[in-house]
């Protein structure tokens, strides 16, 4: 059963409105459909002051000007203005497809989460690439996507000993959740693979690929590939359009 809301202050500036404690599709779902909401009512004029609004999995912070109005009435505008069911609350998204080098080195824990999985190390992978991922968020780095859900077989704790340093483009997974690291970092998720495609880019008009919601799909390649890719990353000519199965408005 899905938690009471909650309406949290943070500050004179934000209102955080709180759905639950998990991550679970429908608790992000929620966000979702609250976060677009919220720049409908704005659009409206029910909300003027809005500044952004920032979800999380569980949660999304409505941020305000506090000399235009008060977090007070911020939530009795969302009170008396609740989403509707019937309501279109859709956000715009992206679906992706990122290509991906598994195993070997690029991905050196294949054969442990087969071992923990019960599973062969093709049907790691082969469930990796099934699934249809939604990006719930960003956050941890610029441009890194939490994207959920992994096929049930693939739900692992963090390792027990983090790497100091997990290479950028690495594919993981993590509980129900998968990622590409934008950058060089520390890491404690069990490394499947790496994606050669930049997840960030300070120059571009939106420097982040993903957006929350967007949906996300992979696609294996070889070594070769990968490194033509890799090499086009550091030349600066990868289009992420290219990337791009479609866009909905």
């Amino acid at each position: 059963m899905q938690s009471p809301v909650r309406y949290l202050n943070a500050g004179d500036t934000a209102l955080i409105v709180e759905f639950g404690n998990d991550i679970d599709k429908a608790l992000v779902d929620a966000v979702n459909a609250l976060r677009e909401h919220v720049k409908q009512l704005h659009k409206q004029g029910h909300l003027p002051g809005l500044q952004e609004t920032i979800p999380t999995f569980r949660s999304l912070a409505i941020v305000i000007d506090p000399l235009v109005i008060s977090v007070d009435e911020v939530k009795a505008t969302l009170q008396n203005h609740p989403v509707s069911a019937q309501q279109n609350t859709s956000t715009s998204s992206n679906a992706w497809r990122l290509p991906v080098c598994y195993g070997s080195d690029f991905g050196p824990d294949v054969e442990s989460v087969a071992k923990a999985t019960h599973l062969s190390t093709d049907e790691v992978i082969a469930s990796h690439l099934r699934q249809t991922y939604q990006v719930y968020l960003l956050g941890f780095q610029p441009g890194y996507g939490f994207l959920g859900d992994t096929d049930p077989r693939l739900h692992l704790p963090r390792r027990t000993e983090p790497r100091i340093r997990v290479p950028a483009g690495s594919v993981a997974i993590a509980m129900k959740l998968t990622c590409v690291y934008p950058w060089d970092c520390p890491g404690g998720w069990h490394l499947l693979g790496r994606c050669p495609l930049p997840m960030f880019n300070a120059q571009a008009d939106r420097p982040t690929m993903l957006s929350p919601n967007d949906t996300v799909t992979f696609e294996s390649i070889d070594a070769n590939a990968f490194n033509a890719l890799e090499k086009d990353r550091i030349n600066g000519v990868i289009q992420w359009s290219s990337w791009l199965n479609h866009s909905s408005p």
